[in-house]
């Protein structure tokens, strides 16, 4: 869909579900970075992979929609630390899982779409059913829609990563 077409899209980590969006959205022909901590395990996998590596901070500011595929634990410190300062008007925030956003750990500011979309299995069957030109089924919400757009962007990104979202249902967890 043409709301991501030109945009640059920012996974920060590169674990079970980090890979997998990063790249069924790379191989879906949209511009990809990962976002990862320096001496991360990770970076050498991703660049492998053909992916653009940069640390969280430089690829929360590259980006247009940042998705925050880390454990719950380490979100809000990473999230104030390195993503909130490049969250200018218009971008969106993203997350695969609602607990930070929900329990107010991750407050995004009042100028940005948040949205969830989660894909419903772990990242290596989101990855294998995308290769195989099908998908599982994934929740998606949106907590806050400042652009009037957020639900269309949600959208569009699980439709991106190709049938990630084949049976998307809106909830907010």
């Amino acid at each position: 869909p043409i709301l991501l077409s030109n945009k640059t899209i920012a996974i920060v980590g590169y674990g079970s579900q980090g890979h997998a969006h990063a790249l069924n959205l790379k191989d879906s022909g949209l511009k990809v970075v990962v976002g990862l901590y320096e001496g991360s395990k990770s970076i050498e996998k991703a660049k492998s992979a053909g992916l653009e590596v940069h640390p969280v901070s430089k690829a929360a500011e590259m980006a247009d929609l940042i998705m925050i595929l880390l454990p719950d634990e380490v979100q809000k410190t990473v999230y104030k630390n390195e993503i909130e300062p490049h969250l200018k008007e218009g971008k969106v925030l993203a997350c695969a899982h609602g607990f930070n956003i929900h329990f107010a750990q991750i407050v995004p500011p009042p100028k940005v779409d948040a949205i969830m979309v989660a894909p419903k299995g772990p990242g290596h069957l989101v990855r294998r059913t995308y290769e195989q030109g099908e998908g599982v089924p994934c929740l998606f919400a949106v907590y806050q829609d400042a652009t009037g757009q957020a639900r269309d962007r949600a959208m569009a990104y699980r439709s991106e990563e190709r049938r990630v979202g084949k049976e998307c249902r809106s909830r907010w967890s």
